[in-house]
């Protein structure tokens, strides 16, 4: 009976020690990956940033976006200024692209504090581009994106993305065929921000009609639409008074 304690004993043991050991090689694990997930993140927010404003390597229907080897000094030739808007004033920050749209959302609940708003200025062309970062809510989980538009309020291109949306529905936000639709379309009327409704059934399904405010929406997939619209009219709408200003609009 002693022996058999014994060995349950060193059974027990034997096991406490192999979970701290997989949990000291699992710390170790995630802390010697941390700078390489920060990097490729890094990469991946300069991408998108690129993507919205038409700087890819897009082929017949294809996304694809800028190569990592290649993304530093095209985001460094392409996006010429950063800014954090906070409230009535605007800083130059190098690091604006790293700013967390949601953890400054909830930061935003405090009434005492003043939300942070990243707001990149690109030119390509000869034409300058405001590319403004958006979160929002799918039928899943998160959505997020950005959208780059002109002085005059008309996108130039935008790009979606998701954590869990719907396979061949909700996830074809990230699609060219969907995307494309968003560009040259108007987000103001007569001064007044409007936004981009994605709506079922707005009789223009090769999106010709740039002058209504309206994308088709994704089939089989209205509450991810719908998510897109709410997105774009509360993220995008903070923004439109420093840009009125900027452009003396």
């Amino acid at each position: 009976m002693e022996n058999r304690t014994e060995k349950n004993s060193y059974t027990i043991l034997f096991a406490i020690g192999m979970v701290l050991i997989v949990g000291a090689l699992l710390a170790y694990a995630s802390e010697t990956l941390k700078p390489k997930i920060t990097e490729n993140k890094r990469m991946e927010i300069q991408q998108n940033i690129l993507y919205a404003m038409g700087v890819n390597d897009n082929e017949e229907g294809s996304v694809n976006f800028i190569p990592t080897s290649e993304v530093g000094s095209m985001f460094s030739k392409y996006i010429k200024k950063q800014l954090v808007i906070q409230g009535d004033t605007a800083t130059e920050d190098d690091n604006a692209y790293l700013i967390d749209l949601k953890k400054e959302e909830a930061k935003a609940a405090d009434p005492n504090y003043t939300r942070k708003l990243p707001l990149f200025i690109g030119e390509k062309d000869g034409q300058t581009y405001y590319i403004i970062p958006m979160r929002g809510k799918g039928l899943w989980d998160a959505i997020w994106g950005y959208m780059a538009i002109d002085k005059d309020f008309i996108v130039d291109g935008v790009f979606f993305d998701h954590k869990g949306e719907t396979p061949g529905l909700g996830a074809n936000i990230n699609q060219r065929f969907f995307m494309d639709d968003f560009k040259g379309e108007k987000i103001m009327e007569d001064g007044a921000f409007t936004g981009i409704s994605v709506v079922k059934g707005n009789n223009d399904p090769t999106n010709e009609d740039k002058d209504d405010h309206e994308i088709d929406a994704l089939a089989g997939a209205t509450i991810t639409s719908n998510g897109v619209t709410a997105m774009i009219k509360k993220d995008v709408d903070m923004y439109i008074p420093f840009l009125k200003k900027l452009n003396n609009k």
